[in-house]
């Protein structure tokens, strides 16, 4: 799960709420479903929250939030943008593999110390999340003081640059944290960065590159160049993204000029120009989903009246109208930084978050019955205890793994008839290359544990009853699942 680094007095600052504590803080990031983890050296709090809420990676979403929670913000807000004044060119030899570039001009930030080590998390944590490790899709941040566009057309006054591909051995750049001039192919060889990232390009015939007038100042998804970098100096930004999926980078790029924004920063649209046409970014389009009312009394368990669930809406970030006939549906207007409003279902849950969970009343199921243990939760507590009983300890790991954790490492393949060997339940899309199915057995989860605790005393003995997961098509969900126990000794 995303653990996030937030400085209390830049939420005071940035909420408005120079009164609240600590503690105060705390209780109510918990209301929003971020949980307190830790401080770090210099007093910054460590937040953990689903992956869901991508918006939340920077202190900035953080306190969006909970001016929303406040009350001090209602309703969709969309930053106002200036007409673009920079293009990028999409070149005709753009790499197949990452066709796709996004980006956005933000002038007027005020980036002291703390803003922009907020930036640089935000950076690196959507890298990490949504980008899948510059997989999908990596973002540039550069000084745009330091860029020299080029004349666009004898018509055009605008500046632009150009989105190419080039021979790993081409044009020569100075990358960050670097004093030398290297060719794209050396800095995947010699630049601690550059080997870092290296296999995400290194089989491209040709390497993505970013050009202005001056030459070469970005090498993505790899490194920037050392021309551009950003500075607690620089008030004037270009932020550029490339990757393979367009509506990734655009939601990406979204985030981070919204987090901008909160600085009080002025975004500039850019245009970016394809063979077969242009278009203008960033992409800020509010979407719209809907959800009953009964829906949403069914779920939450409460009675609530339309003017009060679309109090609740705007509490949230969101907008609403109601729509009457047989029955009132809701239409739903969705800011663009919400990557996570996939289902109606999450609407409900914004609009149980903003009633509070806590305020719900719990009460019996209108059911001639009372619920009990199943036989099956007996058998688990049963094995459970026996295995605590011989000095296991009982691990809960998530049921999610890779491909190469539940398979490769354990020396099986996907599909062979042997234990863990079941053909995987793959995510179409996932987040993370860490989860990418559900595990088919328990003990890789429980051998990844043993991996990471190589710095604590011995013995660990170590067990799990869990849930694993293969395909079967005589299933109704084509998915078999069970739960299986496994156990590990570690002993020197």
């Amino acid at each position: 799960m995303p653990v996030v680094d937030v400085q209390p007095d830049e939420l005071r600052r940035l909420t408005g709420h120079e009164e609240k504590s600590d503690e105060e803080f705390k209780d109510d990031l918990f209301a929003l479903g971020l949980e307190f983890e830790g401080v770090t050296d210099d007093g910054a709090f460590q937040l953990e929250f689903g992956p869901d809420r991508l918006d939340r990676l920077s202190v900035e979403g953080v306190a969006r939030s909970l001016r929303y929670q406040y009350g001090d913000a209602r309703g969709v807000s969309v930053p106002k943008t200036n007409d673009p004044d920079w293009t990028i060119v999409v070149d005709e030899s753009v790499p197949d593999e990452r066709p796709y570039v996004t980006g956005a001009v933000v002038r007027g930030v005020d980036l002291d110390d703390a803003a922009l080590d907020s930036l640089i998390q935000l950076q690196e944590k959507l890298h990490a999340t949504m980008g899948r490790k510059r997989a999908k899709g990596a973002i540039g941040i550069h000084d745009l003081t330091m860029l020299k566009g080029d004349v666009l057309s004898e018509r055009s006054t605008g500046n632009s640059i150009t989105y190419k591909g080039i021979a790993p051995d081409g044009d020569t750049f100075v990358a960050l944290d670097s004093n030398e001039e290297l060719t794209p192919a050396e800095v995947l060889e010699q630049h601690a960065t550059g080997q870092k990232y290296a296999d995400l390009v290194s089989e491209y015939e040709r390497y993505p590159a970013i050009y202005d007038e001056i030459g070469l100042f970005s090498f993505p998804p790899v490194i920037n160049g050392r021309r551009t970098e950003v500075s607690t100096d620089s008030r004037d930004l270009f932020v550029e993204l490339t990757g393979t999926d367009q509506w990734t980078i655009d939601r990406m790029c979204t985030i981070i000029c919204y987090a901008l924004a909160a600085r009080g920063a002025t975004i500039e649209e850019v245009e970016v120009q394809y063979e077969d046409g242009t278009v203008v970014k960033p992409d800020f389009d509010v979407d719209t989903k809907h959800v009953s009312h009964d829906r949403i009394e069914s779920i939450l368990g409460v009675e609530l009246e339309m003017d009060e669930v679309i109090d609740l809406f705007e509490r949230s970030g969101l907008d609403a109208n109601a729509e009457l006939g047989d029955e009132t549906v809701y239409e739903v207007s969705i800011p663009p930084y919400r990557v996570d409003v996939l289902h109606p279902l999450d609407l409900v849950d914004d609009i149980g978050r903003a009633y509070g969970f806590n305020d719900l009343e719990p009460r019996y199921p209108d059911v001639g019955t009372v619920g009990q243990r199943h036989e099956r939760s007996r058998l688990e507590d049963a094995a459970r205890n026996s295995l605590v009983g011989l000095g296991f300890e009982d691990m809960l790991d998530f049921h999610m793994i890779s491909e190469g954790e539940n398979y490769e490492r354990m020396g099986i393949e996907p599909g062979t008839e042997v234990l863990g060997g079941g053909e995987p339940a793959s995510i179409t899309e996932p987040y993370s290359e860490d989860y990418t199915m559900l595990r088919t057995w328990v003990l890789p989860s429980l051998t990844m544990v043993l991996e990471n605790n190589t710095h604590r005393a011995y013995p660990q003995d170590l067990a799990e009853i869990g849930h694993v997961a293969h395909r079967d098509d005589s299933e109704n969900t084509r998915v078999a699942e069970a739960r299986h126990v496994a156990a590990v000794f570690a002993r020197h």
